[in-house]
């Protein structure tokens, strides 16, 4: 049994057993219509990517000419860091797309109520808290930014963890 197996499980007995169950009608909903807002997140994901990184450079752009202005008029740069596509904005960029590809990769497989659809979401839910959490020591986050990424992704992890059971065979339910 992998340590994901083991974490999932874990989730899995918190979730089911500690924290209310849903009606079987909201949980059906949820099924029915979880592979669409899958591929919804997963496009808001790519874009989210590309305007952090539009962002980022727009930023650069905003800097250069401020110091550029301020080197005519005889002033001291006024910042002189002007490169803002830091590593975290790399790191970003990447694990936002990772999450975007996970989300959309899920799409078929939650479509046919497979339970490799579903281990995609949670992957792209533990996506989601590592991007938060190295939004935590970047200049475009902090501990709130972390902790609004912690409350979406427990919010996200209970409603798939009320649903998973749909996505495990039959036979292999408890």
């Amino acid at each position: 049994m992998t340590k994901l197996h083991k974490v999932e499980r874990r989730l899995d007995k918190i979730f089911n057993e500690s924290f209310p169950d849903l009606p079987t009608d909201t949980k059906k909903f949820i099924v029915k219509y979880v592979p669409w807002l899958s591929l919804a997140a997963g496009l808001l994901s790519i874009w989210s990517a590309w305007d952090l990184w539009n962002s980022a450079h727009s930023v650069n752009t905003v800097v250069s000419y401020a110091n550029n202005i301020g080197v005519t008029y005889s002033q001291p740069r006024i910042i002189t860091t002007t490169n803002q596509v830091t590593i975290g904005v790399w790191l970003g960029v990447i694990l936002i797309l990772i999450e975007a590809i996970l989300y959309i990769a899920a799409y078929r497989g939650l479509v046919a109520q497979k339970k490799s659809g579903w281990n995609l979401i949670f992957y792209g839910l533990g996506v989601n808290i590592v991007y938060g959490l190295v939004l935590a020591f970047t200049n475009y986050g902090g501990f709130g930014t972390f902790l609004s990424y912690l409350i979406v992704s427990f919010i996200g992890l209970y409603l798939i963890f009320q649903i998973r059971s749909a996505y495990i065979p039959k036979a292999k339910r408890k």
